[in-house]
């Protein structure tokens, strides 16, 4: 691991966001990262720029829930002009099995396996789902390892190499390396 932040949180952001570009030049890489609202997404292409970054970004939003995305049409529509590719879709370590616990009670393997990746860190969980994700929707290539940068909340706070395997076949996913994480207590 490279970098351990000592608090979780948005103030790890620009820090997060420069290693997660570093580490993906020197992989020759793709990125993938996680936005809600576009703030992050928005830094990362600026930085991605600025750097002269040659990888693909792709930005991975939360999926729509009562006709509505949290992320406004406008950013979406910016994230694209900045050439960054965008996946909206039902979150691979969710989506309908909480669903389905929430009616039913209980806890399903899904679940068990989002929150024992929350021991190491939510970002992490957040790290290999948008991964996934990303991989699903056809937007980075099987079989090759990319960058994603997740976080605990607002902000990016988490960086990790992850090699995904599609959804069918979740558990061929691997977390080849963690670049950063925040402390947790």
């Amino acid at each position: 691991m490279h970098k351990v932040f000592e608090k979780i949180g948005p103030e790890n952001t620009e820090e997060t966001l420069a290693l997660a570009l570093d580490r993906a030049a020197e992989l020759g890489t793709d990125i993938v990262v996680a936005s809600s609202i576009g703030d992050t997404a928005l830094k990362l292409c600026e930085m991605a720029q600025a750097r002269g970054f040659k990888g693909k970004l792709v930005v991975v939003r939360l999926a729509f829930s009562e006709g509505k995305n949290r992320m406004p049409e406008e950013t979406a529509a910016a994230l694209k002009s900045k050439g960054a590719a965008l996946v909206t879709a039902a979150h691979v370590l969710s989506g309908a099995e909480r669903g389905i616990s929430k009616a039913h009670g209980g806890i399903y393997p899904v679940e068990l396996m989002a929150d024992t990746l929350r021991m190491i860190s939510r970002g992490v969980k957040v790290c290999v789902e948008i991964a996934v994700m990303a991989l699903d929707a056809g937007e980075i290539p099987f079989g090759k390892p990319v960058v994603c940068i997740g976080g605990s909340g607002r902000g990016a706070d988490t960086a990790c190499a992850v090699t995904p395997s599609y959804a069918a076949d979740i558990l061929k996913t691997r977390v080849n390396e963690v670049i950063c994480k925040p402390f947790q207590v």
